[in-house]
């Protein structure tokens, strides 16, 4: 077995993954390793030493953006609905800043890697949505896997197409101000649309639920003898 590591070399690992979720941030998942390094303060050798690849960076950085949205995310599945502290987090938007460059960088990449992060927000929103069904705060669903999809992709797909990062280069000075403008910009119709519905009656939903269950269950002539 191996010794731990002392605690330096953990501090400048978590000083190198933080660096480099503002540079890809910033400059896109092409981001080169050397400028990651500055930016840490480290050697390129050292990058490496502590993650292997690019790859194993990437992976590392993605865990980590995924363990703090899914960790604010819980907190607010379980929080007091209350103004107060619905503006303690709005407060706390800055914070959050790189966390979301990094993700409008992660999905503007596309391919696996791209995959790999949605379907991880995904079961991440599976998770806190059972938290919230067990704090009281969230209505259980039919089908939890297909209602965290649809919110997961739904609200990433809003933040990409309004990304500010539509060109090379990232501003995270100016990210903050454009976090807290969209915020409020669609904190209003999601809230309405998640706590009043927008239909006035479940009309639709049974006949679908009707038409759904005929469609899933086949004919005698189709189940064959």
């Amino acid at each position: 077995m191996r010794s731990a590591p002392p605690v330096d070399d953990l501090t400048a690992k978590a000083r190198i993954r933080d660096a480099a979720i503002r540079r890809f941030a910033v400059d896109g998942m092409g981001a080169s390793i050397r400028a990651i390094a500055a930016d840490a303060g480290v050697s390129p050798a050292l990058v490496m030493h502590h993650f292997g690849s690019r790859a194993g960076l990437r992976e590392a950085c993605d865990a980590y953006v995924h363990a703090q949205i899914r960790e604010h995310k819980t907190a607010a599945m379980r929080a007091d609905p209350s103004a107060t502290a619905l503006l303690v987090q709005l407060a706390q938007l800055e914070d959050y800043a790189p966390l979301v460059g990094y993700t409008i960088r992660a999905l503007q990449a596309g391919g696996e890697g791209a995959r790999r992060f949605v379907e991880q927000a995904v079961a991440d929103a599976v998770a806190y949505l059972a938290e919230g069904e067990a704090a009281g705060t969230v209505r259980p669903s039919r089908d939890p896997e297909a209602r965290a999809r649809w919110m997961a992709e739904s609200a990433l797909g809003a933040l990409l197409l309004q990304a500010p990062a539509l060109e090379e280069h990232m501003d995270l000075a100016e990210l903050p101000r454009w976090l807290r403008a969209y915020a409020m910009r669609v904190l209003l119709p999601a809230l309405e649309l998640y706590t009043e519905p927008l239909l006035t009656d479940a009309s639709m939903l049974d006949a679908f639920l009707r038409a759904r269950d005929a469609y899933e269950d086949p004919g005698p002539e189709e189940r064959g003898p």
